[in-house]
């Protein structure tokens, strides 16, 4: 599975291991049609093992830690669990780890399906897959969101209680300790690592979350950073407009880049290509201005409309390109950056400006990936590829997915 994509389950009772080369903590959120669990009753770990058709199993360090949900005694008001995972060892990010969740029929075994998240990087906790009901059905989700500030976090942002840990009392001093994060509801022992050192600087996310948003105004990314197209709690489902612009780094020469998207669905499969000789994709969902041969002026070079809530199902990544198909390097470029603006208010929303050069005639500049909630990310790229039109694009990109 990649993420987004989804599998009905054959079986009534499935299993859900995760298994990495670390020991990770395995949990379960039983969640209403809010997104919330109904009270920390509903959240399913070591310490609370069992809870209305959903369990815990712990591997014992030598196997996988597991979730088992009996989809035929979960509550009626219950349509999701989502299944998560953190590295045992306080403090230790995914960086460097490739976990995998296998969802099992819990009574015969057989695989259902697989999903390893990619591109993990300081994540210190993940929502793996979900477990849902649609229409009668039940389904398996691969998901992958990752947060930076550990299992509290997750357990936060999905209604858990997470208290403050009670005052000690007074003590010869100690040599100083890294912080840790406060223990999820009063059971829940030992506390979750906190979250690591701080990545490139960036609007700091909300509390309880792992993610930036819209909430503080304009968002300026660094290389790898995500931002959520959220704001005042909705997804943002109108027309945007990704602005690609750039300078000759010498006075007097001309530059001629292409700016394009390409749209893939949920197994990285290539949709279509919107670009200077095909304007418009998706039914209209995505519209290019058109071919800029010269790079001079300011302002935007190329744009690229998106319609966010008319993007059909199947689409669920979209990755910003720029190539030059006569073979100049982007060593001859200066100033070359991504912007995303909303078309009703020309409010720039999110920016990424490419700090470094690399002598190639392609780069992937950024993404926006549909979440399993609906909800739209942002992620800047900026990686250097040997590719000199948008045909030569799809692969590299399909990989940053």
């Amino acid at each position: 599975m990649t993420p987004g994509s989804n599998v009905p389950l054959s079986a009534a009772r499935i299993t859900v291991d995760v298994a990495a080369p670390v020991r990770l903590d395995v949990s379960g959120l039983l969640l209403t049609g809010d997104g919330k669990v109904r009270s920390d009753d509903d959240f399913i770990f070591y310490n609370q093992p069992s809870g209305p058709g959903v369990a815990y199993r712990s591997g014992g360090g030598t196997a996988p830690d597991a979730i088992t949900v009996d989809t035929t005694a979960v509550p009626p008001d219950i349509e999701k669990i989502v299944v998560t995972a953190s590295p045992d060892a306080a403090g230790q990010t995914f960086q460097g780890i490739e976990p995998t969740a296998t969802v099992r029929d819990a009574d015969g075994g057989a695989v259902l399906a697989t999903f390893t998240p990619p591109q993990l990087g300081t994540e210190t906790a993940l929502v793996v897959v979900e477990v849902y009901r649609r229409g009668g059905q039940w389904k398996a989700r691969a998901v992958g969101q990752g947060y930076a500030n550990g299992l509290a976090g997750i357990a936060t942002d999905f209604g858990v209680t997470v208290e403050e840990p009670a005052a000690a009392p007074a003590a010869p001093p100690q040599p100083a300790a890294p912080p840790v994060a406060p223990p999820v509801a009063a059971s829940m022992a030992p506390p979750m690592p906190a979250a690591p050192p701080a990545a490139p600087p960036a609007p700091a996310p909300a509390p309880g979350s792992g993610k930036i948003n819209l909430d503080k105004g304009r968002v300026s990314l660094q290389k790898n950073q995500t931002v959520s197209l959220v704001k005042g709690g909705r997804p943002l489902l109108s027309q945007v407009r990704m602005g690609l612009g750039w300078e000759p780094a010498f006075r007097g020469a001309d530059i001629d880049l292409d700016a394009s998207v390409i749209a893939y669905g949920p197994q990285r499969n290539h949709i279509d290509s919107c670009y200077f000789g095909k304007l418009t994709i998706l039914k209209g969902a995505v519209k290019h201005s058109g071919d800029n041969l010269t790079g001079e002026g300011a302002g935007d070079d190329e744009v690229i409309v998106v319609d966010l809530g008319r993007i059909p199902p199947e689409a669920t990544g979209l990755v910003f390109t720029v190539n030059s198909f006569s073979g100049q390097k982007f060593t001859d470029v200066a100033k070359a950056y991504c912007r995303l603006v909303d078309a009703a208010t020309d409010e720039e929303l999110v920016r990424f400006d490419l700090t470094q050069a690399e002598p190639q005639t392609g780069v992937l500049m950024a993404k926006l990936i549909r979440q399993f909630s609906g909800e739209w990310e942002m992620t800047a790229i900026g990686d250097f590829v040997k590719a000199r039109t948008v045909r030569n694009m799809v692969d590299p990109a399909a990989k940053a997915l």
